[in-house]
């Protein structure tokens, strides 16, 4: 088993890698932010048609803003730290776009049958009273 040992263990250090706090953080920010690839495919799998679920731009926030936080404080690299300084935003807006509750198509009046506006309470073409669900 010595033979394990020194392949996973080289010089005392796992898989080549000297390990600490932010490399931990690195390597977890990668992992996180790989493994969005994982649910957005499964979730497009299981729909039988190109799904992004929430979880996806979950993932995506943290784990760019562990790499961020990578960049910044142990690499402190100009490149590497652009790269993910703005990636939040999308990721934000579109949690955001998720939370937003979805719009009911309306129904067509009773009377005449024309859609009217989402919203509407009475029918723009002949006054009626409209139901709504």
């Amino acid at each position: 088993m010595d033979w394990l040992h020194s392949l996973l263990f080289p010089g005392g250090k796992f898989l080549h890698i000297e390990w600490h706090f932010w490399k931990v953080i690195g390597w977890l920010g990668n992992t996180v932010f790989f493994s969005r690839v994982i649910i957005q495919w499964y979730a497009t799998e299981k729909h039988k048609r190109v799904v992004v679920p929430q979880a996806f731009w979950w993932l995506s926030l943290v784990g760019s803003m562990m790499l961020f936080s990578y960049a910044l404080f142990y690499q402190k690299d100009s490149v590497f730290i652009f790269a993910y300084a703005f990636t939040w935003i999308p990721y934000i807006r579109n949690l955001m776009l998720h939370r937003r509750p979805q719009a009911v198509a309306p129904a067509p009046c009773l009377h005449c049958q024309t859609t009217p506006p989402t919203n509407a309470k009475f029918c723009p073409s002949c006054g009626s009273k409209l139901a709504h669900p």
